[in-house]
């Protein structure tokens, strides 16, 4: 059973840091920021390119499920709709994984980050 970490927040609260720090404390893994999935000049949010990057996501993190290699899969984005989770849920081979959905939270009251899950 492979462990897959959908790790949300908003931009700037510190996902990326935090995946990369996370991927080189867990044995054979591997991280996709799902911003690599969609970066483009310029960037436009249609129906169309909406539709482009969930599949390129899913495709990629079945990779990942897929290749023996790898134990630990880190992916974040800003999944700030439920309905986004659901999706790549929807759309992976999720039977093979322990999913672990993670929002990072910046409260700004305390200057600190907290990890909610979820």
């Amino acid at each position: 059973m492979k462990n897959l970490y959908l790790i949300g927040g908003t931009m700037g609260v510190g996902k990326t840091t935090v995946c990369q720090r996370l991927k080189s404390k867990l044995n054979n893994s591997v991280f996709l920021d799902g911003d690599w999935c969609w970066d483009a000049h310029p960037f436009r949010v249609t129906e169309e390119t909406k539709q482009m990057v969930m599949k390129n996501i899913c495709f990629l993190l079945n990779q990942f499920i897929r290749c023996s290699t790898y134990d630990n899969i880190i992916f974040c984005w800003v999944m700030h709709e439920q309905s986004i989770i659901d999706n790549i849920i929807k759309n992976i081979d999720s039977a093979k994984c322990d999913i672990r959905s993670i929002s990072l939270i910046f409260r700004h009251d305390e200057g600190r980050r907290v990890i909610h899950k979820i």
